[in-house]
């Protein structure tokens, strides 16, 4: 119906518009065209935790939200000008805020939610490189969620979160660090054999610990780079990346203590005739763990930093032309530092081991299936079982 909508608005507007599986393009009198695409998904996740730990069933959103995207795209004194939004829903219902772990979703609409995760406009010269200004995915970690297998899934839940809104977690938490959608001004090179990019980044504040002295002041903006390479021989491709992020904050306005967050990745992903393997991982120091910054970066004296590692492997093998199998293992570590808490503990270890066979019915249409383990090596060392199967929509 919205296909058919936005093709009935085009023809009143007297701009040719053609529809197709991957989106609708439409062809605008003064140069510009308007292009409308994205997805929708829906999965049947239950979950179950171990020593008879609750069980949940729900019918949700895997780790990739649904989209709906809108770009418009011109040409004018020699740049190549354009802007997108994205919107990105989820379908399930949230729990409430008093529900505890592993409970279930209210019945009304009112815990689902729209994230406004894109908003922004690029400005392409004739080098090919590029300037992005405005809301996107971060460069920090963004190959690592880009080239997991989950992210046409569910992966990863959450021990306990069954019931819980927003999206999965995938392998976010189990192996990398979530880069977010942060407001930017990146540049990058044309894309090709190689591409680096690099940005400016709005900061991000570190939360005190427990009440302590947080760092809200923000003074200048978090830097964030990417590389990226690009092999080809014969029916083999190799990709691999790098990347870094730096950030400084201060828990005064004036003096005070300044605290330094920096984090490095790297990994390679080999493709082998029908066979495709992804090797990353990352360190990072006053990144926290699972979502960046999200509390848990500063140690107990309010002053030092607490480091942060992880990784995962991953191995698909292509049984055919539309159906994939795939199997990958992580981990997310946190680690308390001496200077500030007195010993080197860890505080949070999350692994998952994860099975999946990815089907593309059609062009646009994916039917997915998987299994995930995800475990920690935390008090009483618990466990949960995640399975899920249902349907990926692309237009």
């Amino acid at each position: 119906m919205k296909r058919l909508t936005l093709l009935l608005l085009g023809l009143a507007l007297g701009v040719s518009a053609t529809a197709g599986a991957q989106g609708l393009t439409m062809q605008m009198s003064n140069g510009w065209s308007f292009q409308f695409g994205g997805n929708v998904n829906a999965f049947w996740v239950f979950s179950k935790v171990n020593n008879s730990g609750p069980a949940n069933s729900s019918v949700r959103t895997g780790l990739l939200p649904a989209f709906a995207t809108f770009e418009a795209r011109g040409k004018e004194a020699g740049l190549n000008l354009a802007v997108h939004i994205g919107f990105a829903p989820q379908i399930q219902n949230g729990g409430l805020p008093t529900q505890g772990p592993g409970q279930g979703a209210v019945h009304d609409q009112f815990g689902a939610q729209i994230d406004m995760r894109q908003v922004y406009l690029t400005v392409g010269f004739k080098d090919g490189g590029q300037i992005l200004a405005g809301r996107e995915l971060g460069r920090f970690g963004r190959q690592n969620i880009l080239n997991d297998m989950t992210l046409f899934g569910v992966g990863a839940v959450g021990i306990g979160g069954g019931g819980g809104g927003g999206t999965t977690l995938g392998r976010i938490g189990y192996g990398y660090i979530y880069p977010n959608f942060v407001p930017q001004l990146t540049y990058s090179t044309k894309p090709g054999q190689s591409q680096l990019s690099i940005g400016l980044f709005q900061p991000s504040i570190l939360q005190g610990r427990g009440g302590g002295t947080p760092y809200l002041y923000t003074k200048v903006p978090r830097v964030e780079a990417e590389f990226a390479y690009n092999q080809k021989s014969g029916k083999n491709n190799y990709t691999f990346w790098v990347g870094g992020l730096w950030q400084t904050t201060s828990n005064l306005a004036t003096a005070g203590n300044s605290a330094s967050s920096f984090g490095g990745t790297a990994g390679i992903k080999a493709g082998m005739s029908d066979l495709s393997l992804v090797v990353t991982g990352y360190i990072g120091k006053g990144l926290g763990t699972t979502l960046m910054f999200s509390g848990n970066e500063v140690a107990a004296n309010d002053t030092s930093l607490r480091k942060s590692d992880g990784g995962y492997v991953q191995l698909t093998y292509k049984l055919g032309p539309k159906t994939t199998l795939g199997g990958s293992w992580g981990f997310s570590r946190l680690v308390n530092v001496q200077t500030g808490d007195g010993n080197t503990a860890v505080r949070s270890n999350l692994y998952s081991y994860t099975a999946g066979i990815y089907h593309q019915w059609t062009k646009s249409l994916k039917l997915v299936f998987e299994g995930t383990e995800e475990g920690s090596t935390g008090v009483g060392r618990p466990k949960q079982i995640d399975l899920s199967g249902g349907f990926m929509l692309f237009f």
